[in-house]
């Protein structure tokens, strides 16, 4: 039995690698022109195909989707495999993350919230996204700092929720406009929400009456 098994698993990994030749040697559909790569992955998945897969994709949808933190080439090839290259279907961003279950479904009745949360789906494309939002937990990046801030003021669910919301933006705008990805850093991400909180303190203590004024330097 255990041979009949290792025999079957040999075919079947063999059955991959001839899949993967055949689809490095299709041809790359016109229009579209070689797409700088921002480096090399870092870190090589044991079902990361053989071939230059990151490469193909990006030659496919004229983006380097993988920039963005927390997709990798497996939920860039779901991704892409789901809605394709071409999102000129999608109204514009908010219908696109409508169509991923993305954004909550709010039932209001004479003016009281009776309902809000995002409807359940199976679309795969919402669940490679949620599934790359919760990779960004212990990420350095400022997606990884955005998550973590949202869990401080709510549920692990609805942060990964949001931050797959976050996510689904990023891809539309770089599909629809062709712009790259640019990771500003944990640190920068978090001086900007530390300024932010003291113009809003700021604005707070003018309102009234007072006057914010920085503790000074310890000798």
């Amino acid at each position: 039995m255990l041979g009949q098994a290792l025999a079957m698993f040999d075919s079947l990994a063999q059955r991959i690698l001839e899949c993967d030749a055949r689809i490095d040697a299709l041809p790359v559909p016109l229009g579209r022109h070689d797409v700088e790569l921002a480096g090399p992955d870092k870190k090589r998945h044991k079902n990361t195909p053989r071939f230059d897969a990151r490469a193909a994709l990006a030659r496919w949808a004229g983006v380097d989707l993988k920039r963005i933190n927390g997709l990798s080439v497996a939920t860039v090839m779901t991704l892409l495999s789901e809605i394709g290259p071409d999102l000129s279907r999608f109204t514009n961003v908010k219908h696109f993350c409508s169509w991923l279950r993305l954004c909550p479904a709010t039932k209001i009745s004479g003016g009281k919230t009776l309902t809000s949360g995002t409807r359940p789906s199976a679309n795969r494309a919402r669940q490679a996204l949620k599934m790359a939002a919760m990779s960004l937990s212990r990420s350095d990046s400022a997606l990884g700092a955005f998550y973590r801030r949202l869990c401080t003021r709510m549920d692990k669910p609805r942060a990964n929720t949001a931050v797959a919301h976050k996510l689904a933006r990023m891809v539309y705008f770089m599909l629809t406009r062709g712009e790259a990805f640019v990771d500003q850093g944990q640190q920068r991400y978090e001086e900007q929400q530390r300024q932010r909180s003291i113009a809003a303190l700021r604005r707070r203590a003018s309102a009234l009456g007072f006057e914010l004024q920085p503790n000074a330097p310890t000798p």
